[in-house]
């Protein structure tokens, strides 16, 4: 099964050409169920290799040279381990449930041809990211990850504030690239090679100076910025809700905002050597989960809420990178793969309902009329929430207790974001469920539960939400945690900090607790719900403490100063001014010369002889 792995990313790649090329002629009906049934066939593949890998059959299938020379090999090659076949399954597993709910979400759009080929190509990216046995081929993905994003969030093109939304995701993308291509051309510079079968190997084997495995490690970390949303690149993230509301299931679940984690995690060996990289990590990321998961409490638009909710459990996963739990953060990886999706396709489906409407205060009392997407959005809250129980707790106790073991000062600020993270959790369900429906009686009236397409995703996700995280039992509950033994043979995690059962209980008291506790002040605090206007700090939250507009007074008001100073004085003044300046002369030279031409001989005679007369005065006076 491992020798067909390039079907897996083929497959999407064939539904592209057919919905991409045939926009004209494929029947709409028929494009969802092409795009949908290509993604599945590659689940169905992944599951065979993934089955392959656990018994024992990692290895590296070569297809072809891509780039050969006397001193660099680097073939294009797919990496077939436990870690690529684990992404294999939740991209192309989460992503075949977000293209079947697309069939109908979608069904009515003019554009739905478009759309899945859209998708299906997101798809291909993703998986040609995480198979590549080298960083070329990994970066190749990358930026085509970049660019899907930026078809997808500016689906809608004629929006102007939603082309504006795409922009920024593919310009502040960009920045995090450079620096990923730096990364790569030093490693190539100092270690001749970007195949990770060479690379790894020669880490260990040649002691180089420290100062080049930071270098290394941040150029590559800048890059995971960009992809996974960290300050300061994350402000693209909760834009990127313009697209379509299965678009933002598939960017912040499970493919694109994962890929800096997965690309750190390929790497740990290099992070391994660099603690001064891994502490900027922990800070980047406990930062992030702070600042994302306060701006979440005070959000009104359902999709924005979950987005910086997105934001801030990324954050999460990087602090896991940061204390060198890579397993630790691959675990966060997949549970908030369920309970994310989730809760994107349950905002579907209440945006659905709603007629488009996405804000909260304008909702409540759904739970009546969505019975079905009420408890598996509830589930996902929980989830999210890290009530003990449920997926969500068992990978964000995981990582509360990795940073315990790194810094008591790090595992305190991470408390602080998870007990933010459990209020807005509940508040958001609360205000969209409970209490009475505050929207208009039109609205009212066409409230309906989704169709059956859209709901049958919800329910397997919603199981998946519950028992995902039971495949990493927490020490003191088994000594057997079945993700880590099985990502042990690719993923070198940091010398881990062992923890006595009675710390391992203290900690998991604590989180239990406080996830429980603001979880239930989440629900109280929203069932009489007031909506005044904010002041204070309040206000501040809701302007997203004025991060964008600080980002537009630094950088983008001067950027555009600039831009005109060259468009006047460089470009205009400058070199269309000597261009036009040539021209202009040559005009002017020539009007002067045509006077000479008057048709008249006697001047032609008179201009001779005086032509004549100082050339034999210049022979003259020159001898």
């Amino acid at each position: 099964m491992i020798d067909y792995v390039y079907l897996v990313p083929l497959l999407p790649l064939l539904g592209f050409l057919i919905n991409g090329l045939g926009w004209r002629v494929v029947p709409k009906g028929m494009a969802g169920w092409i795009g949908s049934l290509m993604v599945l066939l590659a689940f169905g593949l992944s599951l065979g290799i993934f089955t392959e890998v656990q018994a024992g059959g990692s290895r590296i299938v070569t297809l072809y040279p891509f780039i050969q020379t006397s001193t660099l090999n680097i073939p294009f090659a797919f990496q077939v381990d436990h870690l690529s076949a684990l992404f294999l399954l939740i991209i192309t597993g989460i992503g075949s449930l977000i293209h079947i709910y697309s069939v109908s979400y979608m069904h009515d759009d003019p554009g739905v041809v478009r759309y899945f080929a859209y998708l299906n190509l997101f798809v291909f990216s993703m998986l040609l990211l995480v198979l590549g046995a080298n960083y070329l081929i990994m970066f190749i993905g990358w930026e085509g990850v970049g660019l899907c994003s930026y078809l997808l969030i500016g689906f809608w093109f004629k929006n102007r504030d939603y082309g504006k939304a795409a922009k920024k995701a593919f310009v502040m993308n960009r920045i995090g690239d450079l620096g990923f291509l730096v990364g790569m051309m030093l490693t190539l510079y100092h270690f001749g090679t970007l195949n990770y079968g060479e690379f790894f190997p020669k880490l260990a084997a040649e002691a180089q100076p420290q100062s080049v495995y930071f270098a290394i490690a941040i150029c590559f970390f800048i890059g995971a910025t960009g992809k996974s949303a960290q300050l300061p690149l994350y402000t693209w993230l909760p834009d990127a809700m313009a697209g379509p509301t299965p678009v933002s299931a598939l960017i912040h679940a499970a493919t694109m905002v994962t890929a800096g984690i997965y690309m750190v995690a390929r790497s740990s060996a290099l992070y391994n050597l660099s603690l001064d990289a891994q502490n900027i990590m922990a800070v980047v990321g406990l930062a992030t989960a702070l600042l994302a998961g306060s701006i979440a409490l005070r959000q009104w638009d359902i999709k924005k809420v979950l987005a910086y909710s997105t934001v801030s459990q990324l954050g999460f996963m990087v602090l896991a990178l940061g204390v060198g739990a890579y397993t630790t953060a691959v675990f966060h990886v997949l549970t908030h793969a369920f309970f994310k999706a989730l809760l994107f396709l349950g905002s579907g489906s209440v945006i659905h309902a709603m007629g488009g409407e996405q804000d909260i205060r304008k909702m409540g009392g759904l739970a009546k009329k969505m019975p079905i997407t009420n408890i598996t959005f509830l589930i996902g809250c929980l989830a999210l929430a890290g009530i003990p129980g449920l997926s969500g707790f068992f990978s964000k106790d995981e990582i509360l207790a990795s940073a315990f073991g790194r810094s008591p000062i790090f595992y305190g600020l991470g408390i602080v974001a998870a007990a933010m993270t459990a209020f807005y959790s509940l508040r958001l369900y609360t205000l969209t469920f409970t209490g009475g429906f505050r929207g208009t009686h039109e609205q009212e009236h066409h409230l309906h539960e989704s169709p059956a397409l859209m709901t049958l995703p919800l329910i397997i996700l919603a199981v998946l939400a519950v028992v995902g995280g039971y495949i990493g039992l927490p020490p003191v509950i088994s000594e057997h945690h079945t993700l880590h033994s099985f990502l042990s043979p690719v993923v070198a995690n940091a010398g881990a900090h062992e923890l006595s059962h009675g710390t391992e209980w203290m900690l998991i008291g604590i989180s239990s607790a406080i996830a429980i506790l603001f979880a239930v002040w989440g629900y109280l605090a929203q069932r009489r719900p007031a909506f005044n206007e904010a002041t204070g700090i309040n206000k501040a939250l809701e302007n997203k403490w004025y991060v964008d507009e600080a980002y537009d007074a630094a950088v983008v008001k001067p950027v555009n100063g600039l831009s005109r100073v060259f468009n006047d004085g460089v470009e205009k003044l400058g070199i269309d001014g000597v261009v036009n300046g040539v021209g202009k002369g040559v005009r002017w030279g020539g009007d002067r010369l045509r006077l000479l031409q008057n048709g008249q001989v006697g001047y032609y005679l008179f201009v001779m002889v005086v032509g004549m007369t100082l050339l034999l005065a210049v022979g003259f006076f020159w001898k």
